[in-house]
């Protein structure tokens, strides 16, 4: 992450905030994140270097007309500093400080099979409630877990799976040897 990033992020975060405009924002920073990765044409308009960031700007406008005005200042600010292809990197960072400033835990819970909604969120309450903290947690399969699941939060990882357990007790009977 690059600090510009950061520093707008910050930025359009405080801006939405103060005018009680969050989750207008939020979603309009989304949905215009999504139409730039869904359209290379308006991709490579935006990565384009010989496009001077006035016409760049007046597109925005266009585009984005109807939105919140915060959010279409903010695009025009990238515009004009050329920083408009990086959205898509400042919107991750926006979402990130978001989680931060909203005590939101991001996990991945990778298990050997499909959960169902319901068993999931049985496992994502107890997190919560030993966390503290609200949960999103991403799903994930990988059936060389052989059962279990696995947990990770960022750089901390909890393996409680049997291919984990299996390897701890291999180490273990290896170092003894």
């Amino acid at each position: 992450m690059a600090v510009a990033h950061r520093v707008y992020a910050e930025a359009l975060l405080a801006a939405a905030k103060e005018a009680d405009a969050l989750e207008r924002v939020r979603e309009d920073f989304g949905d215009f994140v999504a139409a730039v990765e869904e359209s290379e044409e308006l991709r490579n308009f935006l990565r384009n270097p010989q496009i001077e960031s006035g016409v760049k700007r007046r597109a925005l406008e266009s585009l984005l007309e109807g939105g919140d005005e915060r959010f279409l200042n903010f695009a025009r600010l990238l515009a004009e500093k050329n920083r408009i292809a990086e959205v898509a990197d400042v919107q991750r960072e926006f979402e990130r400080l978001l989680a931060a400033q909203e005590r939101i835990l991001e996990l991945e819970l990778t298990t050997a099979i499909e959960l169902s909604d319901e068993e999931a969120q049985k496992i994502v309450g107890e997190i919560e409630k030993s966390a503290g903290r609200k949960v999103e947690a991403t799903r994930l399969v990988d059936p060389s877990l052989i059962g279990g699941l696995v947990v990770q939060a960022g750089s901390v990882r909890l393996d409680a799976s049997v291919r984990g357990r299996l390897n701890q007790l291999r180490e273990e009977l290896t170092t003894r040897a």
